[in-house]
């Protein structure tokens, strides 16, 4: 990964020592530098005085937990992006994760490989975030449209009035992982949960990248020309680039925990 000059420095934030020589392992086998600490409250001094690109928190520490630490970043003005993993993988976990402010949610255990195409997208979000900030024109990244709900920064929906609902990737996503050699699809009547995995990327460098469903529901119908097509999805991500229509089954609930595109514009 070819990014801004200077090696990416990684924070890993857990109160296993055996979780941290794991994530460490990986972060130096994709040569990246890293330091780490047991606790959140150690990580707040940490980032004091040092600067990071991308942080791995786990949400069950003593002290301030991952949510807590959330917050105080928020309170802080600090955005440096942070994945959040943790041994209890509930789907709320996930959801109050990315809702609070987490770009990723990793449970474990993890595999390396799951690991280093994560830690990849994290170091390109901050890259991406950093282009936007400074109004770069070099890259052209496109919000998502004023009237659609978002999980996180990845995936996206659309209700239709019909009541079934559209559903896709951002193209903030999109650009952490391009470019796509092949995307693996479910099958139409398939039930997928919110935050569960919805769609496998393969990029250009083998590694396997999960996209998590916005909401639950039936798939009524899957977008055919993705799997001959997949440059729509870099193209126009938002319309032709649709993945699913799906029938929710909890949208007024889980509508609540996502976020409205709206609030990009502001």
């Amino acid at each position: 990964m070819n990014l801004a000059s200077g090696k990416k420095n990684i924070l890993i934030i857990d109160d296993e020592q055996v979780v941290i020589d794991s994530i460490s392992k990986i972060a130096k086998e994709s040569n990246f530098s890293f330091d780490s600490v047991l606790d959140a409250a150690s990580a707040l001094q940490k980032i004091s005085s040092i600067e990071f690109d991308l942080i791995i928190c786990d949400i069950m520490l003593p002290g301030m937990d991952g949510f807590q630490f959330l917050g105080a970043l928020e309170s802080k003005g600090i955005d440096t992006p942070v994945i959040m993993t943790t041994g209890y993988s509930t789907i709320e976990n996930a959801v109050k994760s990315l809702y609070s402010g987490a770009i990723e949610f990793i449970p474990k255990p993890f595999s390396i490989d799951e690991m280093t195409s994560v830690i990849k997208r994290g170091i390109k979000y901050n890259y991406l975030q950093r282009i936007r900030k400074s109004n770069d024109k070099s890259i052209l990244l496109v919000p998502c449209p004023a009237k659609y709900f978002r999980l996180g920064y990845s995936s996206w929906m659309n209700k239709d009035l019909d009541g079934s609902v559209l559903i896709g990737a951002t193209n903030f996503f999109i650009k952490t992982i391009e470019p796509i050699r092949k995307i693996e699809l479910l099958d139409v009547n398939e039930i997928l949960t919110q935050a569960s995995s919805a769609v496998k990327f393969e990029t250009e460098d083998g590694l396997i990248h999960q996209l998590y469903s916005v909401i639950s529901g039936s798939i009524l119908a899957r977008n055919e020309r993705l799997l001959k097509e997949p440059e729509l999805l870099e193209k126009d991500p938002y319309f032709d680039g649709w993945i699913y229509r799906l029938i929710p089954s909890e949208l007024e609930y889980e509508m609540k925990l996502l976020i409205p595109c709206s609030s990009d514009r502001t």
